[in-house]
């Protein structure tokens, strides 16, 4: 029997991307912190994010403008209250980012020196002017190990690497009086035992869901373990019908994942079927820049109407120098799997990409439980709506990381740490000896999703899709009663639940909007409402 394991902290951190590591970096002066990491430091969808972060720069944009263009990608289900307040602190989080040394790009001047006064900005889908700052096409990178330099630095921060959280403690799973997170079980992947966390705050920071799906550009560890556990501590969620999937994704057998960041479109990169023929102009008057989910339904449907396995995004057109320049890390991984953008079109498909729902917050990422905060990926804030406009998510990551901190800061004084809570009892569970079981069902629900809950829904795909999700869940929580916690295990008890929570989610929306769409109700209704599920 191995010794029982507690840690302690005033506040735990659940993830460890911009959002995780933008909150601990804010609340270490105040406090001492614990910042969870499922796996390596870095390894979360902030490294991978290629494109930049939205915010008005430019003299002649305006923050009404970012608030305009956030709304109509949102398709008339923002929250226009959080949207104002995202743009409005916009910029105040990215210079915050620049004064911990984030480098983005900056204007090049006639003579080719480097404008030091003026960053380079572009623009993507859905925006009215250029407003993406961004470094190169590796922008999630610069982020990420910037602040991770400054986290592992600092004394009030401790990163605990290779950990899972099981779920969270609170008050009322305890008995006692309240409703309170207290902490959270964690699995301790090097020494395989279960661990406790005892916090006076619980932030999650845990990104989003997207890989309940088969094809998905997110990393591995986006298995939406933050909604499941929120939710198994009563919490409620919302919108999560609206699965934004990426348009462009590099259609390659060794490319798993690798995401064609929307700047290419920004930059004048063309979607062409095989033959060598553009089809966004006859599904959009914006062409290639519209928003997300018109391409990502144009490309699905081009797809299956030709049976093609995928389409083509070309930049060839554009000067080799310039294409190297902006895009250095996406032409050196085509070239690798011999394919040189600067004179060849680029196999892409859609893949699962962004998760728009997620646990409801307010402005200060709050949720329903006392202490306990969401940030980022893993939150519903208001702010996507329907559809999230390109490059606002890390943004969402810096701005409501921010606002969660003060928050915190004003209420450290009032709380104590939790009295004691008891150790995770595996006295009644044994070693598995049938991983094969986890094996099948993981397959089984990222296929099904794909097929029944994809970019484009039917009622018959969905009740199909809950059937069997129904009966994976009761497969899943005797396997979990029954054996020791393994990372697939865990991780597949959360996105089954995740699952089950778009599933019905997609069910409730009568009509199609933004990134759900229904062949049953190809219409929008008069007045929509954000689809919100709440525990039992």
């Amino acid at each position: 029997m191995k010794q029982a394991v507690e840690h302690q902290a005033d506040i735990l951190i659940i993830g460890s991307g911009a959002a995780g590591l933008t909150l601990a970096l804010h609340l270490a002066a105040h406090s001492n912190i614990i910042v969870l990491s499922k796996g390596a430091l870095s390894e979360g969808s902030t490294y991978y994010a290629q494109g930049g972060i939205a915010s008005v720069f430019d003299a002649e944009d305006t923050i009404e403008s970012h608030v305009a263009d956030t709304l109509v990608a949102g398709a008339g289900l923002c929250d226009e209250t959080a949207v104002t307040f995202t743009a409005k602190n916009a910029k105040a989080a990215m210079k915050w980012l620049i004064e911990c040394g984030v480098a983005f790009d900056k204007d090049e001047l006639p003579d080719g020196s480097i404008d030091e006064s003026s960053y380079h900005l572009t623009r993507e889908g859905g925006h009215s002017h250029r407003r993406i700052l961004h470094a190169a096409d590796a922008t999630g990178k610069e982020v990420q190990t910037t602040l991770q330099q400054q986290v592992l630095a600092h004394p009030n921060i401790t990163v605990l690497e290779r950990y899972n959280a099981v779920d969270l403690i609170t008050t009322r799973k305890l008995g006692r009086p309240g409703n309170r997170v207290l902490g959270a079980y964690v699995w301790n992947r090097a020494q395989e035992q279960v661990e406790t966390i005892k916090a006076r705050f619980v932030a999650l920071a845990t990104g989003g869901s997207s890989k309940v799906y088969q094809y998905t550009s997110n990393p591995d560890v986006s298995s939406g373990d933050g909604i499941a556990m929120a939710w198994r501590a009563g919490c409620r969620v919302a919108n999560m019908e609206f699965n934004q999937f990426h348009p462009t994704c590099l259609y390659h057998a060794e490319a798993r994942n690798f995401l064609l960041t929307e700047a290419l479109r920004g930059e004048g990169a063309l979607l062409k079927r095989p033959d060598g023929s553009r089809f966004m102009p006859e599904y959009d008057e914006r062409a290639e820049l519209a928003p997300r989910d018109i391409v990502a339904r144009a490309i699905d449907h081009e797809m299956k109407k030709l049976g093609a396995d995928c389409v083509f995004l070309d930049i060839s057109h554009k000067a080799p120098e310039f294409i190297i320049k902006h895009f250095p890390t996406i032409y050196r991984r085509c070239l690798e799997l011999s394919i040189d953008i600067t004179k060849q079109a680029i196999p892409v498909v859609p893949a699962a990409h962004y998760t728009c729902g997620g646990v409801m917050t307010d402005l200060h990422g709050q949720t329903d439980l006392n202490g306990l905060y969401a940030i980022g990926e893993v939150a519903y804030t208001g702010l996507h709506g329907a559809n999230r406009l390109a490059s606002n998510s890390l943004l969402e990551c810096l701005v409501f990381a921010r606002a969660a901190a003060s928050d915190i800061v004003s209420q450290l004084h009032k709380l104590q740490q939790p009295g004691s809570i008891p150790t995770w009892d595996e006295s009644q569970v044994s070693n598995s000896d049938e991983e094969v079981v986890i094996a099948h069902n993981w397959h089984e629900l990222r296929l099904f999703m794909w097929d029944y809950v994809g970019i484009v829904r039917s009622d018959k795909r969905l009740q199909r899709a809950l059937r069997r999700v129904s009966m994976l869940q009761q497969e899943i929580e005797e396997y979990y009663s029954n054996f020791r916690v393994s990372n697939n295990l865990l991780e597949l008890r959360n996105l089954v639940q995740v699952a089950e929570l778009i599933i019905r989610c997609a069910i409730n929306r009568k009509e199609s909007r933004g990134l759900h769409y229904n062949i049953d109700y190809p219409n929008k209704l008069p007045q929509p409402k954000p689809t919100i599920l709440q525990p039992e």
